[in-house]
């Protein structure tokens, strides 16, 4: 009968941590971004948005934009 042991020492669960912990600290920035970018354009008035050649409806989309496209 064959016995298998994995030694938990050499596994090296430690680079999934550490990776799962990077992306979850990119993801937790790229939240913020979006949410600054969104709350920033939302206060403008419609004057202002329109200025900059805005309408209200892509305000979501360019925070999104901001935040997860490069």
């Amino acid at each position: 009968m064959a016995h298998y042991v994995e030694n938990l020492s050499t596994a090296r669960p430690s680079g999934l941590f550490v990776s799962f912990f990077a992306e979850l600290r990119d993801s937790i920035a790229r939240r913020r971004v979006y949410n600054k970018t969104y709350a920033e354009l939302s206060q403008l008035s419609s004057r202002e948005l329109d200025d900059l050649g805005i309408s209200r409806s892509m305000i979501s989309r360019l925070a999104y934009e901001a935040a997860y496209e490069k």
